[in-house]
């Protein structure tokens, strides 16, 4: 893993800014700045996870936590019962653009597939 820092270091940090829609000691959630759908959030882990292959038993609280906090979240806005989208993206051939694993939680209107 790079130790070089990723943007989402740095909302983390507050040294840049986020639409901060939830968070706890594990997990953060805020608005994605270029959304696919009404309501598009991205959860991250306070820790940097760089990619889905990098989830281990060390880390493993985090990414449920994440999953933990989007139910909290989805419950919180009225989506639980309309459902709603989660995806996570891993590494060049899944379209990872920031190296800090991130699931997109996509909700308000009927998702469709394939996703396009």
């Amino acid at each position: 893993m790079s130790k070089e820092g990723t943007l989402f270091d740095q909302i983390i940090d507050k040294t840049l800014p986020a639409d901060i829609v939830y968070e706890d000691d594990y997990v953060l959630g805020f608005k994605d700045i270029n959304p696919q759908a009404p309501v598009h959030i991205l959860f991250i882990p306070k820790i940097r996870i760089a990619t889905h292959n990098d989830i281990d038993a060390e880390n493993m609280d985090y990414v449920s936590k994440m999953h933990l906090a989007i139910n909290q979240y989805a419950k919180e806005i009225g989506e639980d019962e309309n459902g709603y989208r989660l995806v996570m993206n891993c590494n060049k051939n899944g379209q990872q653009t920031v190296f800090h694993i991130h699931i997109h939680f996509l909700a308000g209107r009927a998702m469709s597939w394939p996703p396009g």
